[in-house]
């Protein structure tokens, strides 16, 4: 299991927030369980540890605080990673949330890209082992961690959005992204910039992956975007 296959649990009663956030972690490659209050978050916890709890303070059944106390005090969840999530901002509140073991906090509204870097930053913390340093498909490899790039051994010099955009197909082969979702993975879900752009990069990209006559392995979906297969 890698940080892009863990399962993450959202307790969150909103419905709407929940769906948000579920597609947006299982656009990530994260398994996603939603607990709708506090009473189905710990039944589902009994089932199955996941491997980070995102949890709202004030939710129905059992509050997100009493949910900390007994994850705290029990033996195979004393250390599980949680995010909490809360309209509270004042800083009392805070610094109650850490008092009970939170591992981060995330003040309501934000945005989903926000919530997607915490979890990220949360896992690598508490399992670093879980960390991937390469990715590997067709003969391309991804160093994550130098960020270098091979295909069948021989290095190609891709610029850094390139690199990200390579990355994200690569996590998921076969998967179709759209244009506006390679946006928010290549260049952050705050900045605008038309589909051209993309179509420029991906040109880009192709080009650079398959010199010297290797096979393309991107492939154009009409009116969708692009997919590496």
């Amino acid at each position: 299991m890698t940080l892009a296959t863990s399962y993450i649990l959202v307790a969150e009663d909103e419905r709407g927030q929940a769906e948000i956030l579920k597609y947006n972690l299982e656009e990530e490659g994260f398994r996603v369980g939603v607990a709708p209050d506090g009473q189905r978050a710990l039944d589902m916890i009994g089932e199955a540890v996941p491997d980070l709890l995102v949890l709202d303070w004030m939710l129905p059944e059992v509050s997100g605080i009493k949910i900390m106390k007994k994850l705290r005090s029990g033996s195979d969840t004393k250390t599980l990673p949680v995010i909490m999530l809360t309209a509270r901002g004042e800083e009392d509140d805070r610094l109650r949330g850490f008092e009970v073991g939170v591992d981060d906090y995330v003040v309501k509204p934000y945005l989903p890209s926000e919530l997607i870097a915490r979890v990220h930053a949360v896992l690598r913390r508490s399992r670093p082992e879980l960390e991937e340093e390469n990715i590997e498909y067709g003969g391309i490899e991804l160093d994550l961690t130098r960020m270098r790039v091979t295909r069948d051994g021989a290095p190609i010099d891709l610029a850094s959005t390139e690199f990200r955009l390579l990355r994200a197909l690569m996590s998921h082969p076969g998967r179709v992204y759209s244009r506006n979702r390679l946006i928010d993975l290549a260049w952050g879900s705050t900045t605008y910039l038309e589909d051209r752009t993309v179509d420029v990069a991906i040109k880009r990209l192709r080009s650079a992956l398959n010199e010297g006559g290797k096979a393309d392995l991107i492939r154009t979906v009409r009116s969708e975007g692009y997919a590496l297969e």
